[in-house]
């Protein structure tokens, strides 16, 4: 546990990174681009975004909540993951070429953009403040290896996804940490005391 606690990043900072991966994946989606890449930068973005809501429901709300229950960040975030759902739901019903996907991305980011504005400027800097370092690290273990489980069964579509949404190094990239994560998986459950 202690090697592994070294070498993971802050639940803090995993947050962050997850943000900033959703964020940059919506910059590639444009009004012309083919309906089939629509749906895999699409997709792209909802499997983030679901794994990510997960992680924090499960892991990071309920620390913040036992320190400070009533920060008003932590308790609209519930609520707006579950907005965030029903629009990845209808999302992924609508076919890439209707207007009407375009139309649920954009709204999807702006409920996530202003989601993670909250989360960035108030609720992170005060888990930073009230955790501190040794327990942001043990949380972004936790993390870490909830984010495999949820990774590992998805791996593969995720990859696909990615591989069609993205082009060239930037694919390469994404498929090369998305075979890590499921090697990291695999090497997980070998070793995982029964």
């Amino acid at each position: 546990m202690f090697a592994f606690k070294n070498l993971s990043p802050t639940i803090t900072d995993m947050i962050r990174f997850d943000h900033s991966h959703v964020l940059v994946t919506s910059h590639q989606y444009t009004a012309d681009t083919k309906p089939r890449v629509k749906k895999a930068l699409a997709e792209t973005i909802c499997d983030a975004l679901e794994i990510h809501a997960t992680l924090e429901e499960e892991i990071f709300y309920p620390a913040m909540r036992g320190i400070d229950n009533d920060e008003p960040v932590l308790l609209k975030s519930v609520p707006e993951h579950n907005e965030m759902r029903r629009l990845i739901s209808e999302l992924r019903s609508t076919p890439a070429g209707d207007v009407r996907h375009d139309q649920l991305l954009q709204e999807l980011m702006r409920d996530v953009m202003h989601h993670v504005a909250d989360e960035e400027t108030v609720l992170l800097p005060h888990a930073e403040r009230l955790l501190g370092k040794d327990r942001l690290s043990e949380l972004g273990v936790a993390m870490t290896k909830r984010r495999l489980e949820l990774v590992g069964p998805k791996a593969g579509k995720i990859a696909m996804e990615t591989a069609v949404g993205f082009s060239g190094s930037t694919a390469a990239l994404v498929i090369g940490v998305v075979g890590a994560l499921t090697a990291a998986t695999l090497l997980t459950r070998k070793t995982a005391p029964s």
